[in-house]
């Protein structure tokens, strides 16, 4: 540039200081109007390219596999919320909205509904399981307490896990427990007996669904079984699956395999 434009410039006069002073404005502003406008960065070499790319797909990478591990680790309490939720195969509402004051106000000129009560246990658990009552008879929207009674006749300490359904499965969605003993450590010392309380109530909303109107009897079923830790540390049924799943109410229902079983298939 200074062979092409310096001599005649200068024969004229002309400051090129001024020139250079100019350029050298328009050239920063051109750089940073591209750095804001998103502009890929330069490499000085392919080598450094390929690093970076690398690296930004080895944080991707690992973002997939610390997301796949958590929703493994979730996965069983993620299912139980669900199943709480929506009452989903049987599976009574644990903790939802439907706790409020005035909806727990028993409906006075609707028909009683009997709910039986029934227990189960492992053949593996030595322990002796009963219902204190065996029905008790709630209008809907109105709370009611059971008692369940277990006793650990071995002479050795053990924790037991208990399972629940409610048949018929329609009426599921309206069967709300406000406090129960299912899916939580309860462990018995030797000889050791204890009551466990069951407190719940049948949601009103009961009587505006039309499937739930011949309904006037539901049995609520636990199943205890002997509890053990699984390889991410929690608690579950010391059974085979398939128990478990029918102690859900599930052995009618098509289920995925547990991740250990999908591991082994690989």
């Amino acid at each position: 540039m200074s062979l092409c434009f310096a001599r005649p410039f200068a024969r004229r006069g002309v400051n090129l200081s001024g020139c250079r002073s100019n350029f050298h404005n328009v050239f920063t502003s051109t750089c940073v109007r591209r750095m804001a406008t998103g502009t890929r960065p330069q490499f000085q070499s392919r080598e450094e390219m390929y690093k970076a790319k690398n690296r930004t797909l080895l944080m991707y990478t690992s973002a997939v596999i610390i997301a796949a591990v958590g929703v493994t680790y979730a996965a069983v309490p993620l299912y139980r919320m669900f199943c709480a939720a929506t009452g989903f195969a049987g599976t009574p509402n644990v903790g939802t909205g439907k706790f409020d004051p005035e909806r727990l106000v028993p409906v006075e000129n609707a028909r009683r509904i009997k709910v039986h009560f029934n227990a189960d246990r492992s053949d593996q658990l030595p322990w002796s399981f009963k219902p204190q009552q065996k029905t008790i008879s709630v209008l809907p929207g109105e709370t009611s307490l059971a008692f369940y009674t277990a006793k650990n006749d071995s002479n050795k300490d053990i924790i037991g896990i208990a399972t629940y359904n409610v048949t018929p499965d329609r009426i599921a969605p309206y069967f709300s427990k406000v406090e129960c003993f299912c899916f939580e450590e309860q462990k018995l010392l030797a000889g050791e007996e204890v009551d466990m309380p069951l407190l719940f109530f049948i949601d009103k909303d009961v009587l505006e669904d039309p499937s739930c109107r011949n309904v006037d009897s539901v049995v609520l079923s636990y199943t205890f079984f002997r509890a053990r830790r699984n390889k991410q540390g929690m608690l579950e049924p010391d059974a085979e699956e398939d128990v478990v799943q029918k102690s859900l109410g599930f052995d009618e229902y098509e289920n995925a395999p547990k991740v250990e079983e999908r591991r082994k298939e690989k």
